[in-house]
């Protein structure tokens, strides 16, 4: 059979992808030319906005008419959709796409593909690698915690060994992914059972692994501890390769949050010799000061820093559930220009979102202007399933004053010679 496979969404899904390509060549596949002369069709699809869910339902109906012509042809929907579809306990949303999709044969939890076969990358020089999937931030507007469940981290060593497996054959690039890279590690650390054990499906992402910490959550004293350079409690040096790593906590807004191994983590990596490491995406909120010195000191990680900001007002920020104010965010660039000598940023930006007036919006374009952002991917506001935005707030700004918007910030940070025109 020859298989096809179309991808919509982040990198994060084109990894996936890869590990999908290299699981329907382990079956005897080929790959075809084109979708319309395969066999076997999988949509790897994407939902983080309204656009990229119905660009999926067209896709499908489309192969609809192609099943006319070969009887032959299998249509398997993967990705976000299907991860909301089997993490929604209502099955309402799964009762959805089955009606709007009728010409698909499976819809296939992205959980099912497995790393037991090595990936087939896209390039010889440049990989993805996935650290982390999920998210426990549950900011208002956000799906991802229901496409891809809690926040799950890939265990520490078997992340080593595909990078030093990737550096012997060559390659010349990396870059680590995740829904929040820098906050890699809390449930290997904490246990799994005490970080946001909902949304779970029966299969996980990632292999299980023993963590750090196999009592619980820490306590004041023993957080203290680890502050302060103890070691951490729990685990065995000779057993667990972790029990050797003392954890991050980020201080912000005046208490410690999750821990973290990805400052050890990305250093170990760079170390290994590539060109550039690259990481993405991370959060404001959990960017340590030892992530900052990491980086710093490695001059061939990234001076390209993807920081998602989605708006530069306070006020839209809560409504958001994002844990810094505007200032916050300014404050952490310009420690990150103080550290690292040439450091850009890129950034996400939502327009539109619930509420937003003409003074909210005024105070974005502002931080952008003080920040100058070398690439923003904007994004006009549109509800999602499942999320608090759209059971809580009202999604209030007209479309036409959205895309006024977005060609403000379109002008300004992506083309700024078309801001006279």
């Amino acid at each position: 059979m020859k298989y096809f496979i179309k991808t919509f969404g982040c990198q994060q899904n084109h990894s996936d992808s890869e590990r999908i390509e290299s699981t329907l060549k382990s079956r005897g596949m080929t790959k075809a030319r084109s979708i319309k002369t395969a066999d076997y069709v999988v949509i790897n699809t994407c939902m983080i906005r309204e656009s990229a869910e119905n660009r999926v339902y067209g896709l499908v109906n489309n192969l609809g008419k192609l099943k006319t012509k070969n009887l032959k042809l299998k249509v398997i929907v993967t990705g976000c959709m299907v991860g909301l579809a089997f993490r929604d306990k209502t099955g309402k949303f799964l009762k959805k796409i089955r009606e709007a999709m009728p010409s698909a044969d499976e819809f296939l939890p992205i959980e099912e593909i497995g790393f037991d076969n090595a990936p087939v990358r896209q390039t010889k020089e440049n990989a993805w690698v996935p650290i982390s999937n999920g998210c426990n931030n549950f900011c208002t507007f956000c799906v991802v915690p229901f496409t891809r469940g809690r926040e799950i981290s890939r265990p520490y060593q078997d992340i080593i060994k595909e990078c030093s497996d990737l550096k012997k054959k060559g390659y010349k690039n990396i870059t680590l992914l995740g829904q929040n890279v820098n906050s890699y590690g809390a449930d290997l650390i904490l246990g799994e059972k005490n970080v946001q054990v909902m949304r779970d499906l029966s299969k996980t992402y990632f292999k299980k692994q023993t963590g750090v910490e196999s009592g619980g959550i820490p306590t004041a004293r023993r957080l203290g501890g680890l502050v302060a350079g103890r070691a951490p409690a729990g685990g065995n040096s000779k057993q667990d390769p972790l029990a050797k790593i003392k954890p991050v906590y980020v201080k912000h807004l005046g208490r410690y949050r999750i821990p973290t191994l990805f400052p050890h983590l990305l250093e170990e990596v760079a170390k290994l010799g590539f060109e550039k490491v690259d990481f993405i995406s991370s959060n404001p909120w959990d960017f340590s000061d030892e992530l900052i010195d990491v980086i710093a000191k490695n001059k061939n990680i990234t001076r390209l820093i993807h920081l998602p900001v989605q708006a530069g007002d306070d006020r839209v920020l809560k409504r958001m559930n994002r844990w810094y104010t505007a200032n916050d965010y300014t404050n952490l660039v310009l420690k990150l220009r103080s550290k690292i000598p040439g450091i850009k940023f890129s950034t996400d930006i939502i327009v539109g979102f619930c509420g937003e007036t003409d003074e909210e919006f005024a105070n974005t374009v502002k931080l952008c202007k003080a920040v100058g952002f070398e690439k923003a991917y904007l994004a006009m506001y549109s509800k999602r399933p499942m999320t608090a935005a759209t059971r809580n707030l009202k999604d209030d700004v007209p479309h036409t004053t959205k895309e006024k918007r977005w060609l403000i910030l379109e002008k300004l940070i992506n083309h700024p010679y078309l801001r006279k025109k």
